[in-house]
């Protein structure tokens, strides 16, 4: 068993909050030279998700960090000229092309796996790796089919298979199509330079582990794992070697571990206001936000109609370097209607106008409306504020 270096340095609460901010790219200047390409690799992963409200959660990451960033750039940045790939990470996710040699792991990890929920049928594989060297790149649709039946989960042996190729690491996600994914072979996709699996489990890790840290800021052994869905004892055998820093946080009570180049530089500069989609990568964890915010976060789209607290899609928002409120969009013709706005409190009024009406301008709606506000009491000095915002 590795014994660990005891930590050297303790922060406060407050301290792990700043930095944390800054790892995820909410704290200072944006770096708009870098784009939505800095923002992937600065995060080292963007989760995506079917749900689109405003906009789908890939698109809502880099416009939390960069404003009104147009939504075609934000697809060019991440298929054209093969600057990402998309895998199995924290969830599905966008990932920088450059980070291919690093899921070695688990591409030889799918490879090696004894059972699947899905039978393919003989000569299915094959067949598609011949379809889209001849034909490619196509979608599973364009391959032969995607469903057997209208049932979601009832996938044909098409889809079966270029799914299992795309976690083999044989085909790669070159793009999303009317959100339908297109496949095309990973030695046509890839880099050459890149296209190998030629590093170790442990180095794999080691990467993923140093990446996660610095995508953090600071963590715990369990925020580490989370950020690209890694077993505890997987990181437990790297982290000695990852060059991430043991430190304490006050009030954690639990070991953690810094990024060495965040504790060298205080983090300071200006704090964003901005909706957050559930699943971006500063809040996906439920405990962590828990113990960085004090704020309780869950993804409501999936609880039944009743029993929704704070609505389908609500979306926190960042005010402060903290979170202040939650909103609930949706948008009917060019309104952003707010089913549901939360507020932590008065203070908090400003801030949600503000992101409100962003937010607005960047999905091309020219009115805002609010439908429920909890508290009752700041209905009317957040319609006040809204109208103070947009005249």
């Amino acid at each position: 068993m590795t014994t660990l270096p005891r930590p050297t340095t303790t922060l406060t609460a407050d301290d792990a909050r700043r930095m944390a901010l800054r790892a995820q790219g909410l704290l200072g200047a944006p770096d708009r030279r870098a784009g939505v390409r800095g923002v992937l690799r600065h995060l080292g992963a963007v989760q995506l998700d079917t749900i689109s409200v405003l906009a789908r959660s890939h698109e809502l990451v880099p416009y939390a960090r960069l404003g009104a960033v147009g939504r075609k750039t934000v697809e060019n940045a991440y298929w054209k000229d093969v600057h990402a790939f998309e895998y199995w990470s924290h969830a599905a996710c966008v990932l920088p092309i450059e980070e291919w040699p690093h899921f070695a792991f688990r591409r030889r990890a799918y490879r090696n796996r004894p059972h699947w929920n899905h039978e393919l049928p003989d000569g299915t594989y094959e067949q598609v790796l011949k379809q889209l060297r001849v034909e490619g790149p196509l979608t599973a649709t364009e391959l032969g089919g995607a469903k057997r039946t209208s049932e979601w989960w009832d996938w044909s042996g098409t889809k079966v298979a270029v799914e299992r190729a795309l976690m083999y690491g044989e085909v790669v996600c070159v793009e999303r199509r009317g959100w339908k994914r297109v496949y095309d072979l990973a030695e046509r996709a890839v880099p050459g330079e890149l296209l190998h699996d030629e590093l170790d489990d442990a180095e794999c890790l080691r990467r993923l582990v140093r990446l996660a840290g610095e995508s953090l800021g600071v963590g715990t052994r369990a925020d580490i794992a989370d950020y690209h869905r890694l077993k505890g004892e997987q990181v437990d055998a790297v982290i000695a070697d990852s060059g991430l820093v043991p430190v304490e946080v006050e009030g954690w009570g639990k070991p953690a571990w810094a990024d060495p180049a965040a504790l060298a530089a205080p983090p300071r500069g200006r704090h964003r206001t901005t909706l957050l989609s559930p699943f971006d990568s500063l809040i996906w964890e439920r405990a962590r936000t828990e113990r960085i915010f004090g704020f309780t976060h869950r993804l409501e789209a999936y609880v039944p109609k009743p029993k929704r607290v704070y609505g389908y899609f609500a979306m926190p928002v960042l005010a402060g370097g903290r979170l202040v409120g939650r909103v609930d969009p949706a948008r009917e013709g060019r309104t952003l209607v707010a089913r549901q706005v939360t507020l932590d409190g008065p203070k908090a009024v400003p801030a949600v106008a503000q992101a409100l009406v962003e937010a607005a301008t960047w999905v091309d709606c020219t009115d805002v409306r609010v439908e429920r506000v909890d508290p009752p009491a700041l209905r009317g000095p957040l319609a006040a504020e809204l109208a103070r915002t947009v005249g």
